[in-house]
């Protein structure tokens, strides 16, 4: 088991400020575990949503509730959005005698009643896949191929893993999107998410996916919002402001998990990995997770103009700002656009992030670092 004690620590920091706390991330990326983890010297009571027997518990809720003290931790609370409605008086007792915590599998967008519900009594800790930090540098190659989900991560050889992922995207079409209430054939989503992938670390362009695809504008944006909201897709935002050029102001997408990229792509091995023309996306893809992971995802950007400047990643720390380039080459090299970022947006510093592995110097304010060493970001 790889103990993943920096989430550990956040939802620690969150209890302690607050009467609920909201655990959220993809199906099977290991919440459930987690929580089981921070109970274990804990005065807890468990209902597991998943379960009828747990489901018919909390048939009357409030009664059921209202009478437990210590941790309440509810999984997979997207089953029973009712229950948002019932937190509330339970979360505004001036006594406390009870703290809730609540698993879910999809964003708070998606599940009507929580931002209203639970407005002030909430704090959010997001959980991912497992990360470089989590596993080691040494184990880079296995986690960029497999993805971050423990069990395809952890699976005995390449071939279980990928078996794991093609059933974990099955099971989500047909069974977890259902269940959220969403009603889009499994097989349309599917297509979907496989075009995504097809365009993953471009502009999201709607009208050119609609027509791919043969269905409208509307139902395309939906059904991004559908695999966003379920923390299959990340969407970056663009960075705008008055520079006098023309900027994108359309997101980038990316498959948030590489290793369901490289199923939605047929790329089951290395060596498939290593000659594919989507290698710099995959790579790209993978290391803004990994990086994401070490700034949070909260004010980040990408920057593009029409003429051809561009930066991958823009964040902001203490009114300042910084950059991340992403090149799967082991010996980036400063390049005209970048000194225009540098310029035009006025960043601190810049990190080139590489498969390499030697940190140097490219310019006095933009260093190249290998993945291993994401650490270093301000440090």
């Amino acid at each position: 088991m790889i103990h993943r004690l920096a989430y550990l620590e956040r939802l620690d920091r969150a209890l302690k400020r607050n009467p609920v706390v909201a655990l959220l991330g993809p199906r099977q990326c290991g919440k459930t575990t987690l929580a089981h983890q921070l109970v274990s010297n804990r005065t807890a009571s468990f209902f597991d949503l998943e379960k009828q027997s747990d489901r018919a518990r909390l048939a009357e809720p409030e009664l059921a509730l209202q009478r437990l003290k210590g941790l309440i931790v509810i999984d997979e609370i997207q089953r029973m959005p009712e229950l948002f409605a019932v937190l509330r008086p339970l979360a505004d007792r001036l006594e406390q005698p009870a703290q809730f915590l609540i698993l879910g599998s999809a964003d708070p967008h998606l599940i009507r009643g929580v931002s209203e519900s639970l407005a002030g009594r909430i704090a959010f800790v997001d959980m991912g896949g497992l990360t470089l930090a989590e596993v080691g540098a040494d184990h880079l190659q296995t986690l960029w191929l497999r993805g971050g989900f423990p069990r395809s991560y952890l699976a005995p050889d390449d071939e279980a893993s990928v078996e794991w992922r093609e059933d974990f995207i099955r099971t989500f079409l047909e069974r977890d999107i259902p269940q959220l209430g969403i009603r889009v054939p499994a097989e349309s989503l599917r297509r979907f998410w496989m075009m995504v992938a097809h365009y993953h670390g471009e502009l999201w362009n709607a009208s050119e996916l609609a027509r791919s695809l043969g269905v409208s504008q509307t139902a395309v944006r939906h059904y991004l919002d559908i695999l966003s909201g379920a923390y299959m897709i990340r969407q970056l935002p663009p960075w705008w402001e008055n520079l006098g050029k023309r900027q994108y102001r359309s997101p980038k997408i990316y498959l948030r998990d590489s290793g369901i990229f490289h199923r939605l792509q047929a790329i089951d091995e290395e060596r498939q990995l290593m000659t594919h023309p989507k290698l710099g996306a995959s790579w790209e893809g993978f290391a803004l997770e990994q990086v994401l992971e070490r700034v949070g995802a909260r004010q980040c950007f990408f920057w593009r103009t029409h003429a051809g400047a561009e930066l991958d990643l823009l964040f902001f720390r203490g009114g300042r700002r910084f950059g991340v380039e992403f090149k799967y080459s082991g010996a980036p090299a400063m390049t005209k656009s970048l000194h225009i970022a540098l310029s035009d947006l006025k960043l601190e510093r810049v990190w080139i992030v590489h498969a390499g592995e030697r940190a140097y110097p490219v310019h006095d304010r933009v260093d190249a670092l290998p993945i291993g060493q994401l650490d270093r970001i301000l440090e």
